[in-house]
């Protein structure tokens, strides 16, 4: 038999082969110096997954054994309490993290107690999130959109929110304000009730909680820590972007997430807690999708090249990630609303800083805040008398 080589197939393709139907190593080897043999191993070994292990009776009672031990102290697991401390309301429920490259929401017990407000993993006898009820400041509920990927379906998450019915589709989402301007979310089966539980604990401390929160129209924590005044992102997403040599490091594909908001495009880098990449809007001049070979073992992979114009000249910025079409579109459109925007003179509003037309704002004033011009103004108070 001829070893053959197939560019299609990766090393997840391998080790997916591996652990479904399992390697059998059973060899000889004998090390051999001028023909003087010095170094006899005989191999036997078994290579798969525990399922497949199991399926042919190979670490049966090692199973059995493990599992027994995992009941027995999984009951045992269970969140310290502070003297005096007293449970208000227990719900499973979960809490979004976002911290560096990890984003995503984690699940476990969540505990409303005379004191505190946490949520507690026992399978890894960890608390996942914690608030102390004075630290809370206020709270609000906003109905937005949960699903989860077709690739996340198939592990322990998304076998949750399937029994859940969490699957594509809206759900109500409890938003916190902590001490400091953080804001932490919280997903429980019946998230109005877990606001009135928190509201009537903290109250009972004789605290007061801010009412008619305004939440971001854009909730990213990365997003919330670069913006200026004013500015939204109108589109943003998990994106891989090819960074520039530097140094005797050759140009490399790092992960992070692209934003694009009406002023500029940027990209987020997980890793450093920074954007790296930043573009005026009136430098973008022309966006591509292509399919091509990124080297080694990324094959045929979808991207998305930048075309702009600064004062170094004209560069390309690539990126590589999932919705590049939609997000071909969204630069299509600022690329076009710049040109809209050279022949239209723009202004700020002098009181809320929005971005108009100038002979809207002359005219009509700002829409936002209600500012007038003096001249407008004068002209009202003539037409009145």
């Amino acid at each position: 038999m001829e070893p053959t080589r197939d560019l299609r197939y990766t090393l997840v393709d391998l080790l997916d082969r591996i652990l479904d139907k399992g390697l059998v190593i059973y060899a000889d080897v004998i090390v051999s110096v001028a023909g003087i043999p010095l170094i006899g191993i005989t191999l036997r070994a078994a290579l798969a997954g525990m399922e497949t292990m199991l399926k042919y009776g190979v670490m049966e009672e090692w199973d059995a054994s493990t599992r027994a031990w995992e009941r027995e102290h999984r009951e045992k697991r269970q969140p310290v309490f502070s003297p005096g401390e007293e449970i208000i309301l227990h719900v499973f429920g979960s809490h979004h993290y976002h911290k560096g490259i990890y984003v995503a929401w984690r699940y476990g017990q969540l505990h409303l107690t005379n004191e505190r407000l946490f949520l507690y993993s026992q399978d890894f006898h960890e608390l996942l999130f914690e608030a102390p009820l004075e630290k809370i400041k206020g709270l609000a509920v906003k109905t937005q959109r949960h699903f989860i990927t077709r690739d996340a379906r198939h592990g322990w998450e998304g076998l949750l929110a399937a029994r859940r019915g969490d699957i594509d589709r809206e759900r109500e989402v409890l938003y916190l304000l902590l001490e400091g301007g953080e804001w932490a979310r919280l997903h429980v089966r019946d998230v109005p009730a877990l606001k009135a539980a928190v509201e009537l604990a903290v109250n009972s401390l004789g605290l007061t909680l801010e009412q008619n929160l305004v939440l971001p129209e854009f909730f990213d924590e990365r997003a919330l820590s670069f913006l200026a005044d004013g500015e939204k992102i109108s589109h943003a997403g998990r994106a891989w972007y090819q960074m520039e040599a530097s140094g005797i490091i050759g140009d490399t594909w790092r992960p992070g997430h692209l934003y694009l908001s009406p002023r500029r495009l940027c990209w987020w880098y997980d890793f450093e807690d920074r954007t790296v990449f930043e573009i005026p809007l009136h430098e973008l001049e022309a966006v591509a999708t292509s399919v091509r070979d990124v080297g080694g073992t990324l094959k045929r992979k979808g991207m998305l090249d930048v075309i702009y114009q600064n004062e170094r000249g004209k560069r390309v910025a690539s990126f590589s990630g999932d919705g590049l079409t939609q997000w071909k579109r969204a630069l299509e459109q600022a690329i076009a609303g710049q040109a809209v925007a050279e022949e239209v003179e723009i202004e700020t509003c002098p009181q809320c800083g929005r971005e108009a037309p100038v002979s809207e704002l002359l005219e009509r004033g700002c829409s936002r805040c209600g500012w007038v011009s003096p001249r407008t103004r004068e002209q009202i108070a003539q037409r009145a008398r």
